[in-house]
């Protein structure tokens, strides 16, 4: 049987090559690359981030990503967010008491936490929402690396669950999402290639849809 192809998506963020070296580990024929045709017609694309909001998206935007995500949702042909590269997601993000428009494939918004300490940063457990694929075999228990300041806030959650979606949580403050499955369509807060043999397990199962 061959490897899955998966693309992720050059569109100036950093942390390409980790997650390039993460998701081949678990599994995939990885190509880097932010070539449109080859960016629709993969099997998964990996959409990262880190940094702003705002940034990504202007990245994103600049090579027609936001497009091509909504195609493969469209197509049904599987796209996973990491990080920023699940906030940009939503319909707007909020920083630093702007607010910019994301990719609007979910509704809500993405904002800051309220914490005594931030960024959440470092290992946490999640509680993974009821029939999860990516989670699928995960013991109890289980940490993730986190580095994040803003989130999408269970409190305004509610639009994103009556849409049918997974959405797994994870506390620092307060509840905030931390893995969302929806359709094609599925993102991780925290970063599954810092995450040892547990980010590699929820990259395997997320492989194992395509």
């Amino acid at each position: 049987m061959n490897a899955p192809g998966v693309v992720v998506l050059d569109y100036g963020s950093g942390n390409l090559r980790s997650a390039e070296r993460a998701v081949a580990r678990a599994g995939a024929s990885v190509t880097v690359t932010a070539d449109p045709d080859l960016a629709l017609e993969c099997d998964g694309l990996v959409v990262p981030g880190v940094g702003a909001f705002a940034a990504c998206m202007a990245g994103l935007r600049s090579v027609g990503g936001e497009k091509l995500i909504a195609r493969r949702v469209e197509l049904g042909r599987p796209v996973l967010g990491i990080c920023v590269g699940m906030q940009v997601l939503f319909a707007s993000g909020v920083e630093h008491g702007v607010r910019a428009d994301g990719c609007g494939t979910w509704p809500g918004s993405v904002d800051r936490l309220s914490a005594d300490v931030l960024p959440h940063m470092g290992w946490n457990t999640v509680a993974p929402a009821a029939g999860s694929v990516l989670f699928a075999g995960v013991p109890d228990g289980t940490r993730f690396y986190f580095v994040h300041s803003y989130a999408l806030r269970m409190a305004s959650a509610g639009p994103l669950l009556e849409a049918g979606a997974r959405i797994t949580t994870c506390e620092h403050g307060e509840p905030f999402a931390a893995a969302v499955e929806h359709g094609a369509l599925a993102a991780t807060q925290f970063h599954p290639e810092k995450s040892g043999d547990a980010g590699r397990l929820v990259l395997s199962n997320w492989l194992g849809v395509l």
